[in-house]
């Protein structure tokens, strides 16, 4: 399955600078039994209504409960989630 989170920064040039280390702590979920691959994909647009941030996380579907569970997930939204104005989590196969 692939995992997308979609996200609009409350100041997305503040949060430009910090895409590498957004990527390197979801890399660390490639550690997880199941999860096979993480991509970055910053928006290539300026626009106001479009988000800033897409993060695809391919995985086994059983992965799921381990990557909700894992840390830099936690990681993820105790130092990102104030930061986010608007987010979708949006799973397909």
């Amino acid at each position: 399955m692939r995992h997308f989170i979609i996200v609009k920064w409350n100041d997305k040039e503040a949060m430009k600078a910090k895409t590498a280390q957004i990527d390197a702590l979801f890399q660390k979920t490639t550690e997880i039994p199941g999860v096979h691959a993480v991509e970055i994909h910053p928006s290539c647009s300026d626009r106001a209504n479009r988000y800033d941030l897409m993060i695809e996380i391919t995985m086994d579907e059983e992965a799921l409960p381990a990557y909700d569970a894992c840390e830099p997930h936690h990681m993820w939204k105790a130092q990102y989630g104030g930061e986010i104005a608007h987010k979708v989590i949006f799973d397909c196969e």
